[in-house]
């Protein structure tokens, strides 16, 4: 008799899953409640927030406010009905390809539903079976998911080294020389675990070089609207920006909304219109998020006053704590990892600590993304963030690291957390 798959699901609910008892509602799917912005309701209580990928401080300025409601007053959310290349292209969809397109450099650009869904379909339309993916070990988990559907090879590089890179490349090309196919090199402008810069310049330079041939596509969720002079972007910031050869970005960071574009020559982007099956069989981005897209693009260009804010409380968070003696990693971008020792009730404790008692509320990453013995606090500081919020955070993680260091967090046990009471 076959096996009861729910039987197998019930037994092994996966390897984040399994720690949902006690910590769901808490540790695991909080509900931040309020008006979007640095504080925030967090269980009745107000909290100062640094988990928002909300960069520029656009989810509730004025202005995209008054945009986004007479843009859902005079559409709705159902409008237009049905996907790009059947009943779903507008040209407002078309307007906002060609402002992004102009403003990025590219010949062309293609507006997406979803970025995650988006990324995955990018992979899946540009390579066959002959093809080779050479990938950066730390890419997104939408990199992950669209490599999955290649049927071909891959090879992974150990993160931003180049001679493992090197290497990988040997290999692929080696392959791809058997097989006929091409070399698609993948990795991210920003990585946002640990917010170091993808080596982009250093990967194209293998190309300039002419040691080997590919073609990258670069994912710079968290680059777009933060990095270079104009905003474009880890390739603007590098000098690479016109070598890269698809470039995708989302817009659940920069612009704080849901969606994303990808840019190339115009043929590429012809192909991948007429090929991304999560495009072609699933519904346009909304009337309501296609003009909001486009008052944030506009903003973006026309109020840089946005960026510099968001790097003054970036500079001054990133400095404040490493005056302090705080471990931040390599970050060269606006997250800002904070990484301490200490185990897994150390990390549950130390954060229920954070939001209990000091009213901080920040992201805790923990085994596997980063060794059994850290624990890292992740900030992500926006242009609606004070300085006056810089300073009491960074007053806070040394009265954290005074009690972790003492041994104050130590616990057999896990926090426990009343996830029904308020």
């Amino acid at each position: 008799m076959a096996r009861d798959i729910f039987e197998k699901l019930k037994q092994n609910q996966g390897p984040i899953g399994k720690y949902s008892k006690g910590v769901h509602g808490y540790f695991t799917f909080p509900k931040l409640e309020g008006e979007i912005g640095p504080r925030m309701t967090f269980r009745g209580k107000e909290c100062l927030v640094w988990s928002l990928n909300n960069y520029l401080g656009l989810a509730n300025h004025p202005e995209i406010r008054e945009v986004d409601a007479k843009a859902a007053a005079q559409y709705g959310i159902a409008y237009p009905m049905g996907a790009r290349m059947m009943s779903g292209q507008t040209s407002e969809h078309e307007a906002f390809e060609n402002e992004v397109a102009e403003f990025m450099g590219f010949e062309d650009a293609f507006l997406l539903n979803f970025g995650y869904q988006g990324m995955v379909s990018i992979i899946d339309s540009l390579v066959d079976r002959n093809d080779v993916i050479v990938y950066d070990s730390e890419s997104h988990a939408c990199i992950m998911d669209g490599m999955r559907l290649h049927t071909g090879k891959r090879f992974v590089f150990q993160h931003n080294d180049m001679e493992s890179f090197d290497k990988q490349m040997k290999n692929a090309t080696s392959l791809a020389d058997k097989t006929g196919g091409g070399i698609l090199v993948i990795t991210e402008g920003v990585f946002g675990m640990a917010g170091d810069q993808g080596k982009l310049k250093e990967i194209i330079d293998f190309r300039r070089s002419g040691k080997y041939s590919f073609r990258i596509l670069v994912d710079d969720a968290h680059g777009f609207g933060t990095l270079g002079e104009k905003g474009r972007g880890a390739g603007e910031e590098q000098g690479v920006l016109n070598e890269i050869d698809v470039l995708f970005c989302t817009f659940a960071k920069s612009f704080a909304s849901v969606g994303g574009f990808v840019c190339s020559t115009e043929d590429i982007i012809n192909y991948l219109r007429y090929n991304m099956r999560s495009q072609i069989y699933a519904k346009s981005l909304p009337m309501a998020n296609t003009i909001g897209a486009r008052k944030r693009l506009d903003m973006l260009k026309n109020h840089p006053e946005l960026k510099n804010k968001l790097w003054e409380v970036t500079n001054a968070l990133q400095s404040g704590l490493k005056a302090a003696g705080f471990d931040i990693g390599k970050t060269n971008t606006c997250v800002t990892p904070v990484f301490f020792k200490g185990n897994l009730a150390e990390a549950t404790n130390m954060t229920f600590d954070l939001r209990e008692n000091f009213n901080i509320f920040c992201s805790i990453v923990i085994y596997p993304v980063v060794p059994k013995d850290t624990i890292m606090l992740r900030l992500i500081p926006t242009a609606a963030h004070s300085i006056e919020d810089v300073n009491y955070t960074i007053e806070t993680f040394k009265k954290l690291k005074v009690k972790l260091d003492s041994g104050e967090y130590k616990a057999e046990e896990l926090a426990h957390v009343d996830v029904d009471k308020k």
